[in-house]
């Protein structure tokens, strides 16, 4: 949206989430911190939004699924996914690196609390000028999820 190219744009990476973004899931902030990326974009007038389609960190939906079944029987996410036999995160965010090359694009700041991705985009040559957190009020039921990110995936929140 708008001029992309005059200063460093807002940047959201933001991967698929079927259950959150169109059912509107209670286990996760995908859909708020989707619909925050959006809005702050808007209000800026510019910037650029990347819609990975890793959905459940790169497992797929079925096995999503079968995550989410473990987690009702006690297991975080994390767990949940190892135990499938995946890693924690199997996302790779080179993509939108080349994403942004191709839009001309050199330095940004990124939307994200996840410093994997600012280190992809800038192991992928795009500099981040700054790392602009992306926090929303979570649902009660995701606030697990939340702190099972910020131990054992390294996310930055600052009231976590």
């Amino acid at each position: 949206m708008g001029d992309v190219l005059s200063r460093p744009p807002l940047v959201r990476i933001h991967s698929q989430c079927l259950t959150g973004d169109v059912f509107g899931s209670l286990r996760c902030d995908c859909r708020q911190q989707l619909e925050m990326a959006l809005s702050m974009i808007a209000k800026e007038g510019a910037g650029v939004l990347i819609y990975e389609q890793q959905e459940g960190r790169g497992i797929g939906l079925m096995a999503k699924l079968q995550a989410y079944e473990l987690q009702d029987s006690g297991l975080d996410t994390v767990q949940a996914n190892e135990r499938l036999g995946f890693k924690a995160d199997h996302r790779e965010f080179v993509m939108p690196a080349e994403i942004l090359k191709a839009l001309g694009i050199g330095s940004v700041r990124l939307l994200s609390n996840n410093p994997d991705k600012v280190a992809a985009l800038e192991g992928g040559g795009i500099r981040v000028t700054e790392r602009v957190p992306c926090e929303v009020s979570p649902s009660a039921h995701a606030e697990e999820y939340l702190k099972t990110k910020k131990e054992k995936l390294g996310h930055l929140f600052t009231s976590r």
